[in-house]
């Protein structure tokens, strides 16, 4: 599904809004609720301008702005059931499901980098100041773990990256890329072979 682009600027600063447009906003979202796909899509068409404007505007990058954009949809679609009139609006529901998600996107980036800030301190600190060539090792074996991601094919490289650098479980990097279980654990297998075999790592 792709954004519908005039909806990217202005109105998505506007989380409470609706008004008139809430109106066939709460239908569609009625109906989606008991399986109609198409008054589904009719959400999407309305809302997916300001999800992307917000998921933009906290996460900095285009890219995983998108990626919070197809969650958010696909959390709207497994629970639009539960959605209570009377607290609000639904593109305020909506959008507030999309601000939640960027922003845990941001903190759980964020504790990553944390992590490995503090392993490359532990590892300086066990290592002596004047061993420049296995810093020169360290920062060759980075260049060649990113020359062997690079050769992976497009699928298993997204299988990788959303499981293991995300944090994705195998079944949630499934929901998102719209495939079978089955299917990311063949992406996942494929790519650590090939990744096992262009690192030369023996198992």
């Amino acid at each position: 599904m792709k954004r519908t682009a005039g909806w990217e600027h202005g109105e998505a600063g506007t989380p409470g809004g609706g008004g008139a447009r809430d109106e066939p906003l709460t239908r569609f979202l009625q109906q989606a609720a008991i399986g109609d796909l198409a008054a589904f899509e009719g959400v999407y068409r309305q809302l997916s301008g300001p999800v992307f404007g917000i998921a933009r505007r906290v996460m900095l990058n285009d890219a995983q702005a998108e990626e919070v954009c197809q969650e958010v949809f696909l959390e709207v679609w497994r629970t639009c059931a539960r959605y209570d009139r009377s607290r609000g609006s639904v593109s305020a529901w909506v959008l507030t499901i999309a601000h939640r998600r960027a922003v845990d996107r941001v903190r759980s980036e964020q504790a990553s980098s944390t992590r490995l800030a503090a392993a490359g301190r532990l590892e300086s600190e066990a290592t002596p100041r004047d061993s420049v060539p296995d810093q020169v090792e360290h920062r060759l074996e980075r260049e060649k773990v990113r020359r062997c991601l690079s050769r992976l094919t497009e699928a298993q490289h997204e299988a990788v990256r959303l499981t293991y650098y995300t944090g994705y479980t195998q079944r949630q990097a499934a929901d998102l890329l719209k495939v079978p279980l089955t299917t990311v654990k063949g992406r996942l297998r494929d790519g650590l072979i090939r990744l096992r075999d262009c690192l030369g790592v023996s198992v």
